[in-house]
Formats: structure tokens, sequence, C-alpha cells
């Protein structure tokens, strides 16, 4: 036997964590876009023109990408039950990162109003135009369907092959099987196939040898049977 034992390559949710980080890039870019200028006049100076960007439009949305980008180093420090926990949690950030762009494309709310009051206007200053930019509100929509599709796949889990992976990383469940398989092939079962290099090592873990073969049966004539 090779002092070397087989090692299974672990599946890693690839998909999920390109989804997060397109997410949260998306986030972070839609935060430093103009969503809306405002224009305003308070009759004595000359008009003002204001630029909000996403973070000041909707100050959540770089605290929002940061989540996304914990997540990813989350995603690779649990597993079972906590990641589809964190898919949920995933599932939550991007549906409230949805929240402004959409309401911006619709024309949902005041936004001339909201402008005003976010570009902290003079008390006598009157908004005279409010310009909103659809390009960022959009792109924080795809955002966070990306990180909503990110998080739908953290929460998927196939009953089978969760349960036999599993088993498979559990060292007890492991050797025991492998125990099982050897103590089975010296049982004299025809035809079985030979036990692969992690089954034996995992059996001697068990305290079982692989080697050990029981001895065979004497027959009635054989010597030593019968005194001769």
């Amino acid at each position: 036997m090779s002092e070397q034992r087989d090692t299974a390559p672990a599946a890693k949710p690839v998909v999920p964590v390109v989804l997060l980080a397109l997410a949260a890039a998306g986030l972070w870019a839609c935060s430093r876009l103009t969503w809306v200028t405002v224009r305003s006049a308070d009759g004595l100076t000359e008009p003002r023109t204001d630029e909000l960007n996403g973070g000041v439009w909707f100050g959540a949305l770089t605290p929002l990408a940061l989540v996304l980008v914990a997540a990813i180093a989350a995603v690779f420090a649990v597993k079972g039950p906590l990641r589809q926990l964190l898919g949920v949690v995933v599932a939550v950030v991007a549906a409230v990162a949805a929240v402004p762009g959409f309401a911006l494309t619709v024309g949902a709310g005041e936004p001339a109003e909201r402008a005003g009051s976010l570009a902290e206007l003079p008390g006598r200053a009157v908004v005279t135009g409010a310009q909103t930019h659809l390009f960022p509100a959009i792109l924080s929509i795809v955002a966070a369907a990306l990180a909503l599709a990110a998080g739908v796949l953290l929460t998927r889990r196939t009953g089978g092959g969760a349960q036999l992976s599993d088993k498979y990383d559990n060292p007890v469940f492991r050797r025991a099987d492998a125990s099982a398989q050897v103590s089975n092939q010296h049982g004299g079962s025809t035809g079985a196939a030979p036990l692969s290099e992690r089954v034996l090592w995992d059996a001697l873990d068990a305290g079982t040898d692989p080697t050990d073969t029981p001895a065979e049966p004497r027959g009635p004539d054989e010597p030593g049977k019968r005194g001769q």
C-alpha cells in the first residue's frame, strides 16, 4: 500500500461565488454613479445643480455590497444548513438592494422632493427640476437579481447527495463502512471488486487489518484433523 491516501476533491460552489462577486461589484458601481440631478433656485443667487450618486440616494448600497463580499468568504467557511441559512440572508440582501432602483425606475414616490431633501438645499430654495438616470437604477436591479440567484443556489441542497457527502466526510461513518467492506471481502465473497486504497487505510484506522485472512477449514481426511 502506498503511504499516500486517496482524497476526494470537495465540490466548490463556484457559480454562487461568481454571482456574488458580480453583484457586489454592481452595487458598488451603482453607489458611485449619479442617480438624480436636481436643479434649484432661491431667487437671490445663481440657480444651483446638484448630482446625487447612489451612495447619497440610497446610503445602504455600499454596506450591502460589503455584505455580499463577506458572504463570499462565508460560503467557503460553512456548509450544510449553515450554508443554506447564508443563502437566505443573501436573498434578503438582494431584495433590499432592488427596492430603490425599482422605485426610481417606475417613478414611485416623489423623486424631486426627495432629491431636494438629500441635496440639503437652503430653506428658501425651490426645486425647479429633477432628472432621474435610469442606467444606475437598472444596474442595481440586475446586481440584486444576481445576488438573489446566488442565494437561491446556496439554499438548494439535494437530499441524497448531501447525505452521501456528509457520510463520506464524517470519519466515523467512513471508517465503519471501510471495516465492513473488508470484513465482507474476508467472508469469501466471490467476484468482489478490489478495495480502493482509501478504503484499506480507513479500515486500518478502524482497527481492521485488510491483510488478515481467515484460516481455511480442513477437510475430514486431511492430516491433523484426526489422529493418524
